[in-house]
């Protein structure tokens, strides 16, 4: 498959014009702009496919003109991913010229010519306002027919050509608009994979990213970009997550850790075991969660299209009665052309959908408006706690020696019990293994160990039988009783923590205390979901009540639930929203799945099983629980900017309608004042939620529904 051919039709310092000739072709424009837009240092694609021509806004100072045009050159068209769907064109500006020109050469033509002109000129308006009231009813579209239309028929028509002019120009940028903040969602959908070298029969081959399969080797350098997910299972290397994650900083990355598709290799050499390739790594799912989010639709902007229907039929009856009273059909354009439908449509979508980009640029993906609107009404937050408040690893806090005749100190019990239990494949075992290892200690030679599972294990040492289990195996199966030893035992339970017991023969030797890791970010997130409005923080976990209430005291958690088993977690949503309370839960296994689909609004964590992240409504893309106060304050300012939209559209609108129905408004004036609010709303709308330097704002006091 051969690249696309271009030719420099116009340079200058950091923007570029090309002619494209396969922009002619079907599946070639937005894939192209992708390819291009992945590139750092590239600002903005811009295409026209009737012209065949692209420009690029680009900073020479990151990117060199020779590499932008190099990877302009690397492009080879083919059949678009389903996530690149090409849109329509750019809105054309042909309308706008036709309308300019139409301006100038009035004064040079002859009355009747001139009338002629302008039916051309406006015709288009009045055939789409005919349409649109055949098809679809009373529209906005059918008010400017009239008003372009009355202004014609009655022979003003530097009126008519300047109001079409206004209306035109207004439709133009609101479709750039809306069109510029579909790009910003749109700018996250990665492009598909560029070649990738894989170990095949013992080469190096350099295939298609998208021709990995599942399982191979892939051997990834400095500045390449990981076409796959997959572990690394030799090398260390800095990664740039960004286009995944939006984490700027450059992460390590060495055996056996994750990679993720769309990661670019900043320093280093990783060969990588590929685990998802194609349409099921991670940026293919991102882009296709994106994709979808772009095409669901709120209550708020339900609400918003029917109330902009509604004021579709008032400014049409306000007309109606001016008429009636005045008989003056300069007001009654000068009404006609007062919409408050252009804004309150157009203006909800585009802030949620800049909300989106923010909260995507933040690590979180949330699956569309009616998501976001929920999460801003949640006053209940309820956290599972393994994998969301505390990592899944556990770490051992205490290794307490009962009796030294075996090992007079820590480090002896701990390396002996190390040495048996790296036999076994439990996160316990593991963590003590870790514990050892970081501590640098010997191993101990010993026997052959005896695993009973879910209860122990023991093995022959040269000083003793070493015994290393629950207290239940020591007590019920080996006989050896720790009750002088229960003030220390109650001690380490009552801070929280899990114990291993370990004895000899001859009696209890020792305590091996572990605890979960609770993430470094949990006490500032929790504290900053309540400066963001947040009522009550609860915890459900399936370690005993005790252990869960000491969590929850270290983190002043308002309720606790203990020994929750998985099929209980979602009644327990369900009691705290009969209660009247609106419940966001958050959740990482697989099964968090019925709890995510119970509540209000289900948040996954980024880690989480796939279960969990198909059921949510939001889901993080960075393992932070941050980004869940994130998701929460973007939410608000979106529902914010909503709620200022709406009254600036409805209240300058309605004083536009007042000074139209007084007079005091010509249509050229009113029209003028109606697409310069509207066009304010939307650039307002574009602009977005943006997060506090101190990652928190205040919540407002108001309950009332947004809209």
């Amino acid at each position: 498959m051969t690249s696309v051919p271009c030719r420099i039709l116009h340079e200058l310092p950091g923007r570029l014009r090309l002619r494209v000739p396969a922009l002619a072709s079907a599946g070639v424009g937005e894939p192209l702009r992708y390819w291009l837009e992945s590139l750092d240092g590239v600002l903005d694609v811009r295409l026209n496919r009737a012209a065949r021509s692209l420009a690029i806004d680009f900073d020479p100072r990151l990117l060199p003109r020779e590499r932008l045009l190099a990877r302009l050159a690397d492009f080879k068209p083919g059949e678009p991913p389903e996530t690149h769907r090409e849109p329509a064109d750019e809105p054309s500006v042909t309308p706008l010229v036709r309308n300019v020109l139409t301006l100038l050469l009035l004064p040079l033509l002859p009355r009747p010519a001139q009338h002629v002109a302008t039916y051309l000129n406006i015709g288009t308006k009045l055939v789409k306002g005919a349409d649109t009231l055949i098809h679809e009813g009373v529209k906005v579209e059918v008010l400017d027919a009239l008003a372009v239309g009355l202004s014609a028929s009655r022979g003003k028509l530097y009126t008519a050509n300047i109001t079409d002019l206004l209306l035109t120009l207004g439709e133009y940028l609101e479709e750039r608009t809306q069109r510029q903040s579909d790009r910003l969602l749109r700018r996250l959908l990665r492009p598909a994979p560029t070649l990738a070298w894989v170990e095949r029969d013992g080469q190096l081959v350099q295939i298609p990213g998208d021709q990995v399969q599942a399982g191979e080797t892939l051997v990834v350098g400095v500045g390449e970009t990981i076409p796959v997910d997959g572990y690394v299972v030799e090398g260390a290397a800095l990664v740039n997550q960004a286009a995944v994650t939006g984490e700027d900083v450059p992460v390590a990355r060495e055996a056996p850790k994750r990679v993720v598709a769309g990661s670019v290799l900043v320093e280093g050499r990783l060969r990588i075991r590929a685990t998802r390739v194609g349409e099921d790594t991670t940026t293919a799912r991102v882009a296709r969660f994106i994709q979808e989010s772009l095409d669901k639709s709120s209550e708020t902007q339900r609400l918003a299209d029917e109330l902009a229907d509604q004021r579709v039929y008032l400014t049409l009856g306000s007309a109606a009665a001016v008429y009636a009273l005045t008989r003056d059909l300069t007001r009654v354009q000068s009404v006609f052309l007062v919409d408050y439908s252009c804004a309150l449509k157009l203006g909800t979508p585009v802030a949620f959908k800049s909300g989106l980009y923010e909260a995507a640029n933040h690590g979180v993906l949330i699956k569309g408006g009616e998501a976001m609107e929920r999460l801003a009404e949640i006053d209940t937050l309820v956290f599972d706690k393994t994998g969301t408040l505390t990592h899944s690893e556990l770490e051992v806090t205490d290794v307490v020696v009962l009796d030294p005749r075996c090992g007079e100190s820590e480090e002896a019990l701990l390396a002996m019990v190390a040495s048996v239990e790296e036999h076994a494949t439990h996160p316990l075992s593991q963590a003590v293994v870790e514990a050892a290892r970081e501590r640098d200690l010997q191993h101990i030679s010993h026997g052959e160990v005896d695993y009973m599972v879910a209860h122990g294990l023991n093995a022959q040492l040269d000083c003793c039988r070493i015994i290393v289990g629950s207290r239940h195996y020591l007590e019920e199966h080996e006989g050896i009783r720790f009750d002088a030893h229960e003030a220390q035992v109650k001690r380490l339970l009552d801070e929280g923590k899990t114990l291993l017991y370990v004895a000899s023969e001859h009696g209890p030797m020792g305590l091996i205390a572990l605890r979960d890791t609770l993430r470094a970010d949990a006490e500032a997130t929790l504290e900053r979901l309540r400066a963001l409005g947040i009522e009550r923080l609860v915890m459900i976990s399936g370690d005993r009540q005790e252990k869960a209430e000491a969590l929850g005291r270290t983190l002043r958690l308002d309720q606790v639930h203990g020994e929750v088993r998985p099929e209980e977690k979602a009644a327990l949503i369900t009691a705290l929203q009969r209660e009247g309370r609106k419940v966001g839960f958050v959740g990482d296994g697989i099964n968090d799945g019925p709890a995510l689909v119970a509540a209000d609004v289900g948040i996954a964590m980024s880690r989480g099983a796939d279960l969990a992240r198909a059921s949510a409504d939001i889901v993080l893309t960075d393992d932070r629980l941050l980004a869940v106060a994130d998701a929460r304050e973007i939410a608000f300012g979106t529902m914010r900017i909503i709620r200022t939209n709406f009254n600036a559209t409805v209240g300058i609108n309605t004083a536009i309608m007042a000074g139209a129905l007084m007079g005091r408004l010509s249509p050229v004036a009113s029209a003028l004042l109606h697409n310069g609010t509207t066009l304010g709303v939307l650039v307002n709308a574009l602009r977005g939620a943006r997060l506090t330097e101190s990652g928190s704002v205040i919540r407002e006091a108001e309950s009332s529904h947004p809209v």
